[in-house]
């Protein structure tokens, strides 16, 4: 049975189980193929914590941590209401394909909605044609304004 709980990040299990549930996404090929460092394993839930626009949920299946994804509130200047940005989303290998994923992103769009935000977001590689395949059977679609002018891009400028 499948069970979506929210994260308490001070609840020492759960902050646990999304550090391996993380750590498992990022050293996927999808996720960087390379495992989280050592500062970010130290610091990130107290990080996330800090934040009131951080908020987190991991599926279980069987009492065991199968799935996870963390959302970042941002703000729609165009709409005048915050807007919610997946920013991870990450099932292990050994259960995709089963919902875990739909369940996860129907919990933020829940979430969302009573936050009273205007859209989700994420963002995908290209080549990720699994995550892409569930995205869009959700009905998440790429962003664009004007066909014409094409979709928006994801960029990035390293601090």
């Amino acid at each position: 049975m499948l069970d979506i709980q929210a994260v308490d990040y001070s609840n020492q299990a759960q902050a646990d189980a999304l550090l391996m549930l993380l750590n498992a996404y990022a050293q996927d090929p999808m996720g960087g193929g390379e495992p989280l460092p050592a500062a970010t394993k130290r610091d990130l839930i107290a990080q996330m914590a800090a934040r009131d626009g951080v908020y987190s949920f991991i599926a279980y299946v069987q009492g065991k941590p199968v799935g996870l994804v963390n959302c970042v509130e941002g703000f729609s200047t165009f709409a005048a209401k915050p807007l919610c940005n997946i920013h991870d989303i990450a099932v292990l290998s050994g259960h995709r394909g089963q919902g875990i994923a739909q369940a996860l992103m129907q919990r933020v769009c829940d979430v969302a909605k009573e936050r009273g935000c205007c859209k989700v977001t994420l963002e995908v590689l290209t080549g990720n044609e699994r995550a892409r395949n569930a995205y869009a059977h959700f009905g998440f679609k790429p962003y664009q304004l004007d066909p014409s002018l094409g979709q928006a891009e994801f960029w990035e400028y390293k601090l």
